[in-house]
């Protein structure tokens, strides 16, 4: 049942904790959970688990490459991949469709590629790039910058310049744009608010409800998302 308080209240225990205490994988699962009465998010984690057994013979074998080689299993092997057909299709932003139909958009896909390599042991985080969200993996000398979008590729500055450009302009530059670790409440923040664009685009009320009460509960200090939030329930209840 869309707009129930015990679901939200259920997204609330997850991600009202410290930043290391966050299950991101439940998180990100929950995500989406309104399209689906009693969601049970551990069968997805157990899929999770098992692309990470699957990923573990690649990884070990490559310890100084780990990052690619888990990319490759992802993206290569077993053909996790962007949806370009459909990019604003929302079931792109749910974790537990990525995993099924084996589509999603960068965001989606980062977190599919960070819950595989935390079961790994491999040091990966994503980045908040403009336009585009990225993995980077942390190596001895440099962090590894992956695009899981763009399957798994490894991005070196030239990359990543041109990938900034195109999100941001021509007169962008890279040294600007910080490819530090996104805290995993920003990716989630993140995940919301795509979906939030997309919603409203499609004037879907009730999944804008949805995703603004989240948004709420990671943010509870944004008057903005209050404010859309009080708007939104206003309106809801004069169409009942």
């Amino acid at each position: 049942m869309r707009g129930s308080s015990q679901e939200v209240e259920r997204f609330a225990a997850v991600v009202q904790r410290d930043e290391a205490d966050l299950p991101l994988d439940v998180a990100a699962l929950l995500i989406g959970a309104w399209e689906h009465e009693g969601f049970d998010v551990e069968p997805h984690r157990r899929a999770l688990d098992a692309l990470a057994d699957r990923a573990a013979a690649a990884v070990a074998a490559a310890p100084d490459e780990a990052g690619r080689a888990l990319a490759g299993t992802l993206f290569g092997e077993l053909g996790f991949r962007g949806n370009t057909d459909d990019y604003y299709d929302p079931r792109n932003s749910f974790l537990g469709e990525v995993l099924a139909r084996k589509v999603g958009i960068p965001i989606s896909l980062s977190v599919l590629y960070l819950e595989v390599a935390r079961r790994l042991g491999i040091p990966a985080a994503g980045v908040a790039f403009p336009g585009h969200f990225l993995v980077r993996v942390d190596q001895p000398r440099e962090p590894l910058i992956l695009d899981p979008f763009g399957g798994g590729a490894a991005l070196d500055r030239s990359a990543l310049q041109t990938l900034l450009a195109r999100a941001s302009g021509a007169d962008a530059r890279l040294g600007d744009v910080s490819l530090a670790p996104t805290p995993k409440r920003a990716i989630l923040i993140r995940m919301l608010n795509n979906l939030a664009g997309i919603y409203g685009r499609d004037g879907d009320t009730s999944r804008s409800l949805e995703v603004l009460e989240r948004l709420a509960v990671l943010d509870p200090s944004d008057t903005r998302i209050a404010a859309s939030l009080e708007r939104l329930r206003r309106l809801m209840a004069s169409l009942n």
